[in-house]
This record gives structure tokens, C-alpha cells and sequence, in this order.
């Protein structure tokens, strides 16, 4: 007889998220600027197909340690308003600390459920979400929510990683600490770095949820770094779920994961430095 997966639960694995960045906040924010390397041209394409102006009103869905919401603070200028929010109260602290460095008082935060806002309906001209819909449980229930609160005519604007076999950065540290760690292969329908990434995937929840005007394109994210080591180094510390994903094994026995994980790597190395390709979706739609 086949052996059945446990039933999803989705309010376990919130909490679980949850704790994860209350705990990798502060490292994710510490690696922003290579972080920035690496997303940044998404980053860019997807406040474009936002089509983010003066003025306007923009959500940040799973902000992170404030991108883009600064990026989309800048855009609207001190007449606008961006509202960041995240699951985790941590690291929307960052984001908040963050734009108040920055100057940016146009920016205001708040810890909130992305499958479940606390706003008003039609309050902001533009949503955004930067590689956090594809960890979300629902995600069709996510945009159904997230176009409740756009305008007539406003933008929702995500990005997410595409295939596996197109992101080896994550998808082959990804399969030794499964094979290590004694963990079963995905499930489909389950959230995931690589959840969404499917042909027409994307386009088919925006299009569930009500939108129209859709547009998906696919943007390379090469993770460069000096070498193998620098980038497991990263890695490590900033990509919380890989730890997560190994956590209930001894620590020699995680290093030793890390190690084959790092030889494995060091084929994208030359003598240039090492550079492991990668690949993420933007996509936009409209209300």
C-alpha cells in the first residue's frame, strides 16, 4: 500500500514562517545589498508593470526588511503612501527601521496576514509582493484579497521564482538537505520557492482571482559571489528555510550537509569568481 502524505496544515506552517523571519529578519536585512545584486532587476521590472506614479497609493505584501517598499517609496515621493506589511513582526521592524533611515516618511508598516488584510476595500492604486506569493498556502485566495483592496484599474505586480531546473541556487542545496535530512520529495499545491513556477501557472491565479490585462516575463537572477564558500555563506544565514529544513539534525551532521552542498556549488565557480544562474517571473495584471 502506498504510503500517504500528512494533511497540510496551513495554519501550522503560518506560524512556522512566522517564527523563521521573526528569527532570519535581522541577516536578511544585513545581506540587503547583495540581496539587491541579485533581485534588483526584477525588482525594477515589477514596480514598472505596476506602473507606480507620484502620488499614489502602494501595498507591500511580505515586505521583507523593506523591499520594495523603499524602492516604491522613492517612486511615489513624499505625496504618496506605502504601506509595508509581513507576517513576521520582525522583520517588518526592519523594514520600518529601514525607511526611517532612509528618510522615507511616507512609509508606514504593519505585521499582517497577507491571505487576510485588515484595509478597507479600493485603498491603494498598486499591490505588490516580491518572492513571498509562492509561500503563501492560498495564493489565489492572496490575490483575491489583494484585488479587493486595489481601485478600479489598479496593479498588482509579484515576482516569484520560475522552474526548479532554471534556479540551481536553490533547487540544488534544496535536494541534498531533502536527501540528507530524510525529508519527502514537494507536493504539488503545497507553498515552495518553486510553487509557482510552472508554465501558465501565474497567469492562471491572476486571471482565478478576477484579474485582467495579464502579463508574465521571465527575468534571469544569476546569484554571483566570490566564490562557493561566500555564497553558502549567504545562503546560511539569509535563506532561513534551508536551515528550517534541517533543523532536527545534529550539528556535525549539518555541517557535513553544508560541505556537500558547497562541493556541489563549485562548479559554477571560475576564475572569474562563481556565479550560479537562476530565474524568477514578474508578473502584473489589472483590476
Amino acid at each position: 500500500m502506498a504510503e500517504t502524505q500528512p494533511a497540510f496544515d496551513a495554519a501550522k506552517y503560518k506560524n512556522a514562517q512566522r517564527e523563521q523571519w521573526n528569527q532570519d529578519g535581522a541577516a536578511w536585512r544585513r545581506w540587503t545589498p547583495t540581496l539587491d545584486r541579485w533581485y534588483g532587476e526584477p525588482t525594477r521590472q515589477m514596480l514598472d508593470l505596476a506602473r507606480i506614479r507620484p502620488g499614489q497609493r502602494i501595498l507591500d505584501v511580505a515586505a521583507g526588511a523593506g523591499e520594495p517598499a523603499v524602492s516604491a517609496a522613492e517612486r511615489v515621493g513624499p505625496g504618496g503612501y506605502v504601506l509595508a506589511t509581513d507576517l513576521s513582526e520582525g522583520i517588518v521592524e526592519h523594514a520600518r527601521q529601514v525607511a526611517r533611515e532612509r528618510g522615507l516618511r511616507q512609509v508606514d508598516t504593519r505585521a499582517m496576514d497577507g491571505e487576510q488584510l485588515d484595509l478597507p476595500e479600493t485603498s491603494f492604486d498598486a499591490v505588490l509582493c516580491r518572492l513571498g506569493l509562492m509561500y503563501m498556502p492560498h495564493p489565489a485566495t492572496a490575490l483575491r484579497e489583494w484585488r479587493r483592496v486595489l481601485k478600479q484599474g489598479g496593479r498588482a505586480a509579484v515576482v516569484v521564482f520560475s522552474a526548479p531546473e532554471r534556479n540551481p541556487w536553490g533547487a540544488l542545496p534544496a535536494s541534498i538537505i531533502r536527501r540528507r535530512a530524510g525529508l519527502p520529495a514537494p507536493v504539488a499545491g503545497q507553498p515552495g520557492p518553486f510553487s509557482l513556477g510552472g508554465p501558465g501557472v501565474l497567469e492562471g491565479l491572476f486571471r482565478e482571482a478576477g484579474f485582467t490585462d495579464v502579463e508574465v516575463r521571465a527575468v534571469p537572477v544569476p546569484h554571483g559571489a566570490a566564490s562557493a564558500a561566500d555564497y553558502i555563506r549567504v545562503a546560511r544565514e539569509a535563506f532561513g528555510g534551508f536551515n528550517a529544513m534541517m533543523a532536527h539534525l545534529p550539528a556535525q551532521e549539518r555541517e557535513s550537509v553544508w560541505k556537500e552542498v558547497r562541493e556541489s556549488l563549485r562548479e559554477y565557480e571560475s576564475a572569474g569568481g562563481f556565479e550560479v544562474p537562476g530565474e524568477s517571473l514578474v508578473g502584473a495584471a489589472t483590476k
